[in-house]
């Protein structure tokens, strides 16, 4: 039987240590050749309405530990401006409502084994992200987090964050004042630590060991003008890359890996996050890629290092308590979704979670 899992089936048993140790280990068996993944994949059409466009976007990949995972989103992208700032909007069907699926695969028998919403472990796995930059990049002694933003992604990166470091004070900035003190509240009920609600963005960097951009902006919403010594930052969100002062600021940089290239075509290797294609290519659109940008890749490679290299001992990751850095994963999405949905699917069959249905559904007598 097939299971259907859905976001309900998920939080119940999905935590963020597995979450972090599932990533790990997807990232260490990738460097190792026994997992593969390939960039996501978006393919943007225009709609009757020339202020939104649809995207699909899909990323895929397997490991030789069992399983394969293709995760798939569709949606309607626009742009809208809140408060001054610029965020990226998406829906499928009607706003409030959104399609994101995740099939797991057996690598034994090519079994499909269950279609699961993406909804939260999206939040999560890109949580644990944030997490294992924070484990290997920040100070050790690191308890003072500023974050911009009070949305899921913050909630899930707090989460992440107090797995990997003794967090004793948060700086909490949004543009809505309603949200960043409920988000507050719930922050000092959860984990029984002091947040300090501010009320402007500067104030979020002020004492902070790590600064978290935590956001759905379409441009970048950090400022390397005010990181002080030894931060170390996490970016979601304003296209994908932190603003140019912070880069510029960065002592050493932390990208998790690359995406291996097709076998036998070298000449393919991409660092690039996520590839496009597109109708009407000299149509303005919304997206990750937007307004024809190339989709970043290494963004400072001189002060590049990798999380194989630094765990095997060939790289050095912070080496002051004056050093900033900064980590991300590189385009290794389709190593997340059969990690994680691997052990969401052993998880929910375990606590007898989730929706059966036939799998000979699914299977059919004519070769494909």
């Amino acid at each position: 039987m097939t299971l259907i899992i859905n976001n309900d089936h998920v939080a119940q048993v999905l935590t963020m240590p597995d979450t972090i140790a599932a990533l790990e280990g997807s990232y260490l068996a990738l460097a190792a050749g026994e997992a593969v993944c390939r960039p996501r994949i978006d393919i943007r059409i225009p709609t009757s309405d020339p202020t939104r466009n649809y995207q699909w976007g899909t990323m895929e990949g397997g490991s030789t530990g069992g399983y394969f995972a293709i995760r798939m989103k569709s949606d309607i992208i626009y742009e809208t401006k809140y408060q001054g700032a610029t965020t990226q909007e998406k829906y499928c069907t009607q706003p409030g409502l959104f399609c994101g699926l995740i099939l797991l695969t057996s690598i034994e028998n090519a079994e499909p084994l269950a279609f699961i919403n993406d909804g939260h472990l999206q939040h999560m796995r890109v949580g644990g992200d944030g997490g294992i930059g924070v484990k290997y990049m920040s100070r050790p002694d690191s308890e003072v987090l500023g974050i911009l933003g009070s949305g899921g992604m913050a909630r899930t990166h707090m989460q992440a964050f107090t797995h990997v470091r003794n967090i004793r004070m948060v700086q909490v900035f949004s543009p809505t004042k309603a949200n960043r003190e409920a988000f507050a509240a719930e922050i000092r009920a959860l984990y029984g630590i002091e947040v300090q609600v501010c009320d402007a963005p500067e104030q979020v960097y002020r004492g902070a060991h790590i600064v978290a951009g935590l956001t759905d902006s379409a441009i970048p919403v950090l400022d390397g003008s005010l990181l002080e010594k030894g931060t170390h930052i996490v970016n979601i969100g304003g296209s994908g890359i932190p603003d140019a002062a912070s880069l510029a600021r960065v002592d050493v940089y932390l990208r998790f890996g690359d995406a291996p290239a097709p076998v036998g075509h070298p000449e393919l290797a991409l660092s690039d996050e996520f590839l496009a294609w597109e109708a009407r290519p000299d149509a303005a659109k919304h997206g990750d890629g937007r307004r024809g940008k190339k989709a970043h890749g290494v963004t400072i490679p001189e002060k590049r290092i990798t999380l194989a290299d630094l765990v095997a001992g060939r790289a050095k990751g912070r080496t002051s308590d004056d050093q900033i850095t900064y980590s991300e994963r590189g385009n290794l999405q389709g190593a997340h979704f059969y990690a994680v949905a691997g052990r969401v699917y052993e998880l929910a069959r375990a606590a007898g979670l989730g929706h059966e249905i036939p799998t000979a559904w699914f299977l059919q007598d004519i070769r494909n």
